[in-house]
């Protein structure tokens, strides 16, 4: 997995859709070194915080799962606030000198809210466009991503564009394949 000169990290794709009251994130499991598959199954989507997060990775593994226990332990410092837990680690992800040679990129959403984080000090929401809020990272990410976008308004729900943008960037990025990670959360209700 390597990060080019662009700041693009090439080996995976993560893709998060909200849409009809449903947060959908969904990963390939491919894992390549070079440019030889090693793996076709990893688990790349998550769930933190007792099953209220998921959090998917596009980077070098080790540093993904080093990013995960952060953010674990910020969300128990701060429970049900993804926001400033996420916050929180993208200050200590920038300052921190083992921190900031971590080479990952992770999706994170809630019930409420999604977010993009990085290690410059990114934490991004997605713009809602069509009834549909839309982020991706990873080598495949900007194939799943306009295909997502292409079919945010039409009739299908999250999941099915979250499948089916994925299965289009397989198609097109040889460093995604079709074994997909799906993980789903029922957005918050508003009294």
């Amino acid at each position: 997995m390597n990060m080019q000169s662009d700041g693009q990290f090439h080996a995976t794709t993560i893709l998060m859709v909200r849409k009809g009251g449903r947060v959908v994130m969904g990963g390939d499991g491919q894992v390549s070194l070079g440019q030889t598959v090693v793996k076709g199954n990893a688990r790349k989507v998550r769930r933190l915080a007792k099953g209220s997060v998921v959090c998917g990775f596009a980077g070098a593994t080790a540093d993904a799962f080093t990013l995960f226990e952060r953010l674990e332990t910020k969300l128990e410092q701060y429970p049900d606030q993804l926001m400033r837990a996420c916050v929180e680690l993208a200050k200590d992800w920038r300052t921190d000198r083992y921190l900031r040679r971590l080479e990952a990129m992770l999706l994170v959403a809630d019930r409420q809210v999604g977010l993009l984080l990085s290690g410059t000090g990114d934490v991004l929401e997605p713009e809602t466009r069509d009834g549909a809020a839309i982020m991706a990272i990873g080598s495949g990410g900007n194939y799943a991503l306009s295909a997502a976008r292409a079919l945010a308004d039409s009739a299908l729900d999250a999941e099915e564009i979250v499948r089916r943008s994925m299965a289009i960037a397989a198609e097109i990025c040889v460093y995604t394949n079709t074994s997909l990670v799906i993980e789903a959360l029922d957005e918050a209700q508003t009294p």
